[in-house]
């Protein structure tokens, strides 16, 4: 199956990112972004109390030398091992996914890495009592020179019904997840510092 056909995006600005700690996330990659005018490298990339957010974030190498990007996963947040049943460090990430999930997922972090853009993503997932399960993932490119090198994903699971069961969530059903929101955020990327005079060079991403 092809995993890199095209995969409509909405448009959208930093406000869309529902989670608070996402959002931190995604701050501080656009005040790299503006500082700097091009992709931060990740090595810069140092958000508060990211201790905080170990176990919801995993780390990707890229290799574009080949048609195909090729994913490899460098780090295995817990709660990604446990919602996909098994751990994936050193996997190709489409490998890790198999054929099914790769059709749904891959094309995110495609898009990701051709437009060297922030994505935000929330599907619909069901655990395996069926209860309604949230899956909101953003991604991260970050480059040590032109094109995207390594992703940081961060992703968190909510649920309306409060307690739910993350095990094997991703892999415990025939039903795909179905996206209620696609997104890549390119909008208000870069902010104008405060007049002269303000007493304040704060740059704010809401």
């Amino acid at each position: 199956m092809n995993t890199l056909r095209q995969t409509a995006l909405d448009s959208a600005g930093p406000s869309a990112v529902k989670s608070i700690k996402q959002r931190d996330l995604l701050n501080t990659w656009l005040r790299l972004y503006a500082r700097d005018q091009r992709l931060p490298k990740l090595d810069d990339y140092r958000p508060e109390r990211m201790e905080d957010e170990v176990a919801d974030i995993v780390y990707y190498t890229v290799d574009s030398g080949g048609d195909v990007p090729r994913i490899v996963i460098d780090s295995d947040g817990t709660r990604m091992a446990n919602a996909y049943g098994k751990t994936g460090r050193g996997q190709n990430l489409d490998d890790y996914l198999g054929p099914k999930l790769a059709t749904v997922v891959m094309p995110f972090y495609h898009e990701c890495i051709s437009r060297r853009l922030p994505i935000y993503t929330i599907s619909k997932v069901v655990d395996s009592q069926g209860r309604g399960v949230d899956y909101e993932r953003l991604l991260l490119p970050f480059s040590d020179s032109e094109g995207v090198e390594r992703i940081l994903a961060s992703l968190k699971t909510i649920s309306e019904d409060g307690a739910f069961e993350i095990r094997n969530l991703m892999r415990g059903s025939d039903v795909l997840p179905v996206y209620v929101l696609r997104a890549v955020i390119d909008r208000d990327l870069f902010h104008a510092k405060p007049a002269r005079g303000s007493g304040s060079d704060i740059i704010e991403f809401n």
